[in-house]
């Protein structure tokens, strides 16, 4: 699947990535398009073989802190929105730590990893409130050691962590806190979501720092710390409106992934899943990996149609939004906006010298043209440009035919040209919706 590499109705950030047994399981926050807020009152998860990434089930809903159609609320001391929550497993039974906004977490346990969840309770501690986020350990990241210790790792612009009791595992052992095991401090700059893994003996902190649209990451040979600062992974906010970043790393087979969130609807809310195949190098490093529209596949057909809203590169201030469950587009499309998409393999040589292009817009009374530009929005190859009329339809234009792989971008300008052009700058050109090439 492309990125989002769930369907793109579906939006699920802060995921946190578990293999158990044959499959992976994405738990994350629940957003809504179009939200003016971030998550709400449930937490869904869902799954994939590790054998088919392309094909992912949703279980339904595993937690709630609110009575819905389906369910009764599994806490009764709050209805507060549930944020970005993780996942272990100990012992055969699978482990839900949940962070409530506004109010105390609290632990739910099942037998599947895909829940239902049930309460096993809210946190238990003889620390201050006034540390792990006033009881409300944002953002809990879990890791069960090889030795079966379990520690909680949290905090919001400052991090804590605590061990839980492996017996109880909704309860922090005494003296076992570390406050500011990320420093706050250059390089570092802690400010939310941690997630720890272990890599070849190594603790890997992912988290988000100061500058939140990126997932920064920290080393140790223990996981009490100290953490060495290494570097970033990911930059949501790399030529795409920025936000917060949540996610962590995942070893599917021989591959390692990054999971992360995207922005849509011009807001810091309605974020949706992706992911980006990166490397773990023999010195532990983890070079920055590019955003791209692959999601788990290794290119993409330019011959089958393609989504406007799996774009990866989106400046100028136009946007991803959604009208409805079946139909997205790019809208607030001005002149010298680009819109890319990487990456593309047009296959080898054939007889043609030229290729067509189609795309289908939503018209909006003005004259544009869109310039097709591969490798580069600036300094690539121009391939054709396509004529785009005041209504809706489908425009066409040939192309020069390409071969191999290319990122491609659509590079708008608008086609006023008269006397007052001024007079027009910044007018909402038309609305894109997909495209496609045909040999």
């Amino acid at each position: 699947m492309p990125n989002p590499y769930l369907p793109l109705w579906e939006y699920i950030p802060d995921g946190e990535p578990r293999q158990f047994g044959d499959r992976v399981y994405i738990y994350g926050s629940h957003d809504s398009a179009g939200s003016d807020k971030f998550c709400d009152k449930k937490l869904k998860v869902w799954s994939a073989s590790i054998n088919d990434l392309n094909n992912w089930v949703c279980h339904g809903d595993i937690f709630h802190t609110a009575d819905d159609r389906d369910h009764k609320a599994d806490t009764d001391w709050t209805d507060g929105d549930l944020f970005a929550p993780d996942v272990v497993e100990k012992d055969g039974k699978y482990y839900l730590f949940a962070y409530i906004m506004g109010a105390r977490g609290c632990v739910a346990v099942s037998d599947k990893p895909e829940g239902p969840f049930k309460l096993l309770g809210a946190y238990e501690y003889n620390i201050s409130d006034e540390v792990c986020c006033n009881g409300w350990f944002i953002d809990p990241g879990v890791f069960v050691d090889d030795d079966g210790k379990v520690y909680n790792y949290c905090g919001y612009e400052r991090s804590f962590m605590v061990q839980m009791n492996p017996d109880k595992m909704n309860e922090v052992l005494d003296n076992t806190l570390i406050e500011h095991i990320v420093p706050v401090e250059e390089p570092f700059e802690f400010f939310e979501a941690c997630s720890v893994r272990k890599v070849n003996g190594t603790y890997y902190m992912i988290y988000s720092p100061k500058q939140g649209n990126r997932l920064a990451y920290a080393t140790s040979d223990s996981p009490t710390g100290p953490f060495t600062y290494r570097g970033y992974i990911v930059d949501n906010g790399d030529q795409y409106p920025a936000g917060n970043n949540h996610g962590s790393i995942c070893k599917i087979k021989d591959q390692w992934y990054i999971f992360y969130h995207r922005m849509t609807n011009n807001t810091i809310m309605s974020r949706r899943a992706c992911v980006e195949k990166i490397e773990i190098l023999p010195d532990g490093s983890i070079p920055l990996v590019e955003m791209t529209s692959l999601g788990f596949e290794d290119s993409l057909s330019p011959y089958k149609p393609t989504p406007a809203d799996i774009a990866c590169v989106l400046t100028g201030g136009c946007f991803v939004t959604e009208r409805n469950v079946f139909d997205r587009y790019i809208s607030n499309i001005t002149s010298n906006c680009v819109i890319g998409y990487k990456y593309y393999d047009f296959g080898e040589d054939f007889s043609s010298k030229t290729m067509e292009f189609a795309a289908k817009i939503r018209g909006t009374g003005c004259k544009s043209k869109i310039k097709i530009m591969i490798d580069d929005p600036e300094n690539g190859e121009e391939i054709g440009i396509c004529n785009i009329g005041m209504d809706d339809g489908v425009y066409t234009t040939v192309t020069k035919a390409v071969t191999g792989r290319h990122s491609v971008f659509l590079v708008v300008e608008d086609d006023f040209g008269g006397w007052f052009t001024d007079m027009f700058k910044g007018r909402h050109l038309f609305e894109l919706q997909e495209f496609v090439f045909m040999k």
